[in-house]
């Protein structure tokens, strides 16, 4: 009896021991804003409470391009993309309620619908009647899902490895070969309620850098002061929980239908090679069913190229930019010959 009971006093102090190590409070949200603001970073409050950041930068005379970013990242994503295109176009970026500074939001509605109408509040607060749309993963996912919505205001879309049909998701994992990586734990992990329960007081330090690395293809682009950015803004107080309840709804569109086919709208679809969190193949399936569309893609490029290669994935939203400005102009001389 008396052996039980110090093998079990052995192992409460190592469980304790073990939770004071993984344990981590989160950060204060000004002392994360303080870190991560631009001097041109501003807030919309929208009648939700929900407070959003956002930038508007670059030619404001130019055709206005809007950024989505994916899950767990935010607006700082598409920085690279804003310095080499914004000479020539309108480039605004937005952090997704849950995610970056804006964070948390009060009524706790971190949906793709929730998403849809951040978009729509923000493009309405500064005055934008038609825009070209673009996103990346889950960003790209809410792209195509607000242009079936919205289509009279969306001029073109930018599909960067962007998620599909909700029918399409096992179909990207199950055709990666089997000497392609491995996913990383977190992702499996996130889809357990056990581990979404603790998982708001763990130090997410190990899992933040196995995934950026993963999501990135070990690109030398993945730096310290990157892989800190998502650890930092994973610690903004209210962004873990925000996360957790996201992930707890992710397939709540999963009984709903949707025909791409129905997008007119002019489409450039983007995609690194290597990417091993979106398919290769889900490209395909869009470049097949979108009926204006173009597909670009990067040899030794993973999920994120807007950042692992920006200047060759920069080059090719420009030329499609630019195409689709001189359409119009070389129709209206031909039908005024």
């Amino acid at each position: 009896m008396k052996i039980l009971q110090f093998l079990g006093a052995i192992l409460l102090v190592l469980l304790i021991a073990a939770g004071s190590f993984l344990y981590k409070g989160s950060i204060p949200a000004g002392i994360i804003d303080a870190r991560y603001e631009s001097r041109l970073s501003q807030f919309m409050l929208m009648e939700n409470g929900s407070r959003i950041h956002y930038r508007d930068e670059g030619n404001r005379r130019g055709e206005p391009i809007v950024l989505i970013h994916g899950s767990n990242a935010s607006l700082h994503v598409w920085e690279p993309w804003v310095e080499i295109l914004g000479e020539e176009f309108r480039m605004i970026t937005l952090d997704l309620p849950g995610h970056g500074l804006t964070g948390a939001v009060p009524d706790e509605d971190y949906s793709t619908d929730a998403f849809i109408k951040t978009i729509d509040a923000t493009i309405t607060h500064l005055g934008l009647e038609q825009f070209t749309l673009g996103g990346n993963s889950m960003g790209g996912g809410v792209t195509w899902r607000y242009t079936l919505k919205y289509p009279e205001k969306v001029n073109a879309m930018l599909l960067i490895d962007a998620s599909g049909l909700p029918e399409w998701r096992l179909d990207s994992t199950s055709d990666q070969s089997a000497d392609e990586k491995e996913t990383p734990i977190i992702f499996e992990l996130l889809t357990k309620p056990w581990f979404r329960a603790i998982s708001t007081k763990l130090d997410p330090y190990y899992f933040t850098k196995q995934g950026v690395m993963f999501a990135y293809n070990n690109s030398p682009v993945v730096t310290d002061e990157l892989i800190m950015r998502y650890y930092k803004l994973a610690l903004r107080e209210g962004s873990r929980e925000a996360t957790m309840k996201r992930f707890a709804n992710w397939d709540v569109d999963s009984d709903k239908t949707f025909d791409l086919s129905t997008i007119s709208q002019p489409t450039l679809i983007l995609w690194g090679e290597e990417d091993a969190l979106i398919s290769l193949s889900v490209a395909d399936k869009f470049d097949s069913l979108l009926p204006v569309a173009a597909l670009v893609t990067f040899p030794d490029t993973g999920h994120m190229p807007m950042e692992e290669i920006p200047e060759k994935s920069a080059k090719a939203v420009r030329e499609f930019m630019l195409a689709l400005k001189a359409e119009p102009e070389s129709k209206t001389k031909e039908n005024s010959q």
